[in-house]
């Protein structure tokens, strides 16, 4: 498996990285804990624990581009103005609502940063041409154009630099790496895996008509200007359809190329889509969710977009509607919180009541807004009981999207008259690792074992539905490292409504299930559950809960099998989290 743990670091300690001595050895995994211990080479040495180190976000403008701080004496709310208030009073500035995403934080994120150096890892060789990729996305106005940068590819290493650079690269998905982003075959494949039309003139693009120009221009330098493909989720599609090739651990091409993320193309295949010919009763688009343009509370926003720097407003700038809340709510609850908690080390710009904010709104869309589950009446034959249990899926595009290590799982659990359990699946331990009914860790948990496959019917607490993708290598193997991947082992998704089988990209998207269900169906897959159930001993409780992890244990476990310091420190971060699952729904039933 190439994600066993045999690959080694590069060798060198960046800078970012401090209290490591930046050794290669691989660690050994102790199986009982879910994950790799720390190597004696990475926590001798300075005597500290290693910390991913990052500098703090200036102001810049350079006239090409510049970092959201140069944004906020105009786009935050003031107490002296009304602009950019919902009908509540509530601060729905742009900065406001970004600061503590995953987008503002795309850079910044520890995960990532270990993510990519495992990468690196596994294949030394390529090693600044995986950062090189990996920063268009998650640092784009410093990666995407490296000819405005000397013809440099931008590094890990070139995000901590002293320079202007560096720190548009640190914030993210910026101001400008969004509303600079051009029209240019918006809706073909050319702007996919990060390849974006970024636009280095001194303009910002949006969706708004006649912008008032005069205090952008003065202020900043730059020109706004309305764009019409900012109401398209096509613009959204240069990240969210990602594609990487191949590669053996010497670097060299194997032939093939995996599908990392496709969403935008998930969605363009569902009933949710805008960009068919008669757009369907669902229809909506990715900003229609991530971005809504109503209040908390439902009600339409209208709103100026921006107010004088030294308070009050501007009264040129008219009200705006649809104003869209750029909330970009996903399901990670995981690293905000690491953000949050590590915040002198990380450095984000969001203070910790934004990141208690945006955990409590994103707990609440994946509670609202996300799936429900539902039992059906259990059915008898002698001690035998069975009940079916429906997931099914509300958002646009598969449940789980986007990265690999995201799961989804059932867990249920039956109670008999004495309120003993009688059975139980898809149970978790404190560590966010599933365990059987006595609470030993699933096998299926630890580095190089089997993994769970796709269930239409279970009848034994080992077994558990997860809905998630496993990767492939070339020999059809499962793998955990990405740059191996080719295929898809399992891809059970839930998909979402209206999916269609006629799509031209069917080859990225497709389900793979390993076994055939016929109640895998667009919207929904039912899971039936038999169990031992004497009739003496009832009534017997049922109840089940749909739970999610935005990184699984098992996907972790093989991460840090590796060695590299910034897995180190984020393994540090990871064992001070808290890793219980979001309950994203929850159903009971009698028998």
């Amino acid at each position: 498996m190439g994600s066993s743990g045999n690959a080694t670091s590069t060798g060198s300690t960046p800078a970012s990285v401090t209290g490591a001595s930046g050794g290669a050895e691989t660690s050994s995994e102790d199986p009982t804990s879910g994950g790799a211990e720390t190597s004696a080479e990475t926590t001798q040495g300075t005597g500290e624990d290693p910390v991913i180190d990052l500098p703090a976000l200036q102001n810049v403008n350079d006239g090409r581009f510049a970092t959201s701080e140069a944004c906020t004496d105009c786009h935050t709310a003031d107490a002296s103005s009304a602009a950019m208030r919902d009908e509540a009073g509530r601060d729905v500035s742009p900065y406001a609502l970004w600061q503590a995403s995953m987008m503002a934080n795309a850079a910044r994120d520890p995960y990532w940063w270990a993510m990519v150096r495992a990468e690196g890892a596994a294949t030394p060789s390529k090693a600044l041409e995986i950062e090189g990729e990996c920063t268009r996305c998650h640092a784009p106005v410093a990666a995407v154009r490296p000819e405005l940068w000397e013809d440099t590819p931008m590094s890990l290493d070139g995000l901590l630099a002293d320079n202007d650079r560096a720190q548009l690269g640190l914030d993210g998905v910026s101001c400008s790496g969004c509303h600079k982003i051009g029209s240019d075959d918006i809706e073909g494949e050319s702007q996919w895996s990060g390849h974006l039309d970024l636009r280095d003139e001194p303009q910002m693009m949006g969706p708004h008509a006649d912008p008032f120009p005069m205090p952008m221009s003065m202020h900043t330098g730059f020109e706004p200007v309305e764009a019409a493909h900012f109401d398209s989720s096509a613009v959204c599609a240069g990240c969210h359809t990602l594609d990487t090739q191949t590669l053996t651990p010497q670097g060299e091409p194997a032939g093939g190329h995996f599908s990392e993320q496709s969403p935008y193309l998930e969605w363009l295949n569902s009933g949710y889509s805008t960009e068919v010919a008669e757009p369907g009763p669902q229809a909506r688009s990715c900003q229609d969710c991530h971005m809504p343009s109503e209040s908390e509370d439902g009600v339409p926003i209208s709103t100026r977009i921006a107010r004088r720097p030294s308070g009050g407003d501007f009264p040129p700038v008219s009200e705006r509607s649809p104003y869209n809340r750029h909330t970009f709510l996903g399901g990670n609850t995981l690293v905000p919180a690491m953000l949050r908690d590590n915040a002198e080390t990380l450095r984000p710009i969001a203070s910790s009541d934004a990141f208690d904010a945006v955990i409590a709104q994103t707990l609440d869309q994946l509670r609202n807004r996300t799936a429900t589950v539902a039992l059906t009446a259990p059915g008898r034959t002698g001690d035998t009981l069975e009940v079916t249990a429906r997931v099914e899926n509300l958002t646009g595009h598969k449940f789980p999207s986007g990265f690999p290590s995201r799961r989804a799982w059932l867990e249920v659990v039956v109670t008999d008259a004495d309120g003993d359990t009688v059975f139980h699946s898809g149970g978790v331990d404190d560590q966010g690792r599933l365990v059987d009914a006595e609470g030993a860790v699933l096998a299926t948990e630890m580095v190089g074992a089997a993994t769970q496959p796709h269930f239409d019917v279970i009848d034994g607490d080992s077994d558990v539905q997860i809905w998630q993708t496993v990767m492939a290598g070339v020999d059809g193997d499962p793998v955990f490292r990405l740059l191996r991947a080719e295929s898809d082992f399992k891809d059970n998704r839930i998909l979402p409504d209206g999916w269609r089988t006629d799509s031209p990209f069917m080859d990225r998207i497709a389900p793979q299930l390993g076994v055939a269900d016929d109640d895998f169906v667009g919207g929904r897959d039912d899971v039936t559950y038999r169990f031992t159930a004497p009739v003496d001993a009832g009534p017997y409780a049922i109840e089940a809960r749909l739970l999610y992890q935005p990184l699984s244990a098992r996907f972790a476990a093989e991460l840090f099998a590796l060695d590299a310091p910034e897995i180190r420190a984020f393994e540090a971060m990871w064992d001070a989290a808290d890793r219980t699952p979001a309950v994203v729904a929850t159903a009971q039933v009698e028998g």
